[in-house]
């Protein structure tokens, strides 16, 4: 059928996912394995090249997972969480707020980092009880805080270091944020029924300012990283190395964190295997979707083809690569952080299920960012 067969297994792959989804490493490790038996009979291809060229983003990748895995341990430890009751609503209007601070944080912060925190804080907020919708929906809103900034997601970090100006990609946050208000309401309100947010702390909260200083400075070790070398797991990793001598180093999350990072690394390393050299014409339908592709495809190489054939609207384009990865629990880095410490979210079906409101609410989003703000290409700067 003229469909070469890398993107036969790819399609496999994923499928494998969604089925097997208590067995997602060794299917991903798998289809790895036999793209690069393919690949390796091809005369054009050179696997040392390759990797090279990949090493730098997946030692990036695997740095942050493990690293933000480290941060929300000692963001729970710290017991800072417990003091949450005290600033969120009573009723159904606390877990909207709370998505509204995830989107707030996922500006300024890698999205993992987002997620995390939000995931560590509804844990304790909903005594545990956390529902997989909700959970879908923290991912969505750690992913859809960083469309309008250059700061927030490594899609519009790489477009900022190719020369597309921040001014470009700002009003990403009116897609977000239109989705943000779609997806968080229907949420809020099913994670309200499931189990209602705690009114006040319990007892009396003494909170760990050593551990809360260790989470301040990873975060800020991470955005002076990611500013100055565009590596910010290098920032991620010091900060937690300076302060492991005074808050210890929580290595028991580590194998879970490890298995996560490479189940991802897996993934991005086969999409970036796939033979794709142009995407389709820039166009808004195109834009519109590719954000349902990068549910599936990494969005990494998909900004970085964007990149290398211009011609595209930065913003929605930021919009729809970010946020399009929500669809599904692999589409993003946030969601298979996410993931570690909820394995419930490992099944594309309860994600579906439970977080079907997040699809339309990127449609929803999409289509009233180009009516407020229009379709205006621009070319590589």
């Amino acid at each position: 059928m003229g469909i070469p067969i890398e993107f036969i297994v790819f399609g496999l792959v994923l499928l494998g996912v969604a089925v097997f989804h208590n067995h997602p490493l060794t299917i991903s490790l798998g289809g790895l394995a036999a793209v690069l038996a393919i690949k390796l009979f091809s005369p054009d291809f050179h696997l040392g090249p390759h990797l090279r060229g990949e090493a730098a983003l997946l030692a990036n990748l695997f740095g942050l997972l493990l690293g933000f895995a480290a941060l929300a341990r000692h963001f729970e430890a710290s017991r800072l969480p417990l003091l949450a009751p005290l600033i969120l609503p009573d009723d159904w209007k606390g877990p909207l707020v709370l998505l509204i601070l995830v989107w707030l944080l996922s500006a300024f912060l890698d999205n993992i980092a987002a997620a995390l925190v939000g995931g560590a804080v509804a844990a304790t907020v909903f005594r545990g009880r956390v529902h997989i919708g909700y959970l879908a929906a923290i991912v969505a809103a750690s992913n859809g805080g960083g469309a309008g900034s250059v700061l927030g997601d490594t899609t519009t970090t790489m477009m900022w270091i190719a020369g597309v100006p921040a001014a470009e990609v700002l009003h990403g946050f009116i897609g977000s944020g239109a989705a943000l208000i779609c997806f968080g309401i229907p949420a809020s309100l099913q994670q309200h029924r499931h189990q209602p947010i705690l009114a006040n702390p319990v007892g009396k909260v003494i909170v760990d300012w050593r551990r809360v200083g260790a989470v301040a400075t990873v975060l800020i070790g991470a955005m002076v990283a990611n500013l100055a070398l565009d590596f910010p797991a290098a920032g991620v990793w010091v900060a937690l190395l300076l302060w492991a001598p005074f808050v210890g180093m929580p290595w028991k999350v580590m194998p879970q964190a490890a298995r996560g990072a490479l189940f991802l690394a897996s993934l991005v390393l086969i999409a970036s295997l796939m033979p794709v050299e142009k995407l389709p014409a820039a166009s808004w339908p195109a834009t519109l979707a590719l954000g349902f592709v990068s549910a599936f495809f990494d969005n990494i190489p998909l900004t970085k083809l964007a990149l290398d054939q211009g011609g595209y609207d930065w913003g929605l384009l930021a919009y729809a690569v970010g946020f399009g990865g929500s669809i599904l629990w692999f589409g993003s880095s946030a969601g298979v952080a996410l993931s570690g410490a909820f394995p419930s979210l490992r099944s594309v079906g309860a994600w579906l299920r439970n977080g079907w409101y997040i699809a339309p609410a990127y449609v929803a989003g999409f289509f009233i960012m180009l009516a407020i703000a229009g379709w205006h290409p621009h070319p590589l700067h």
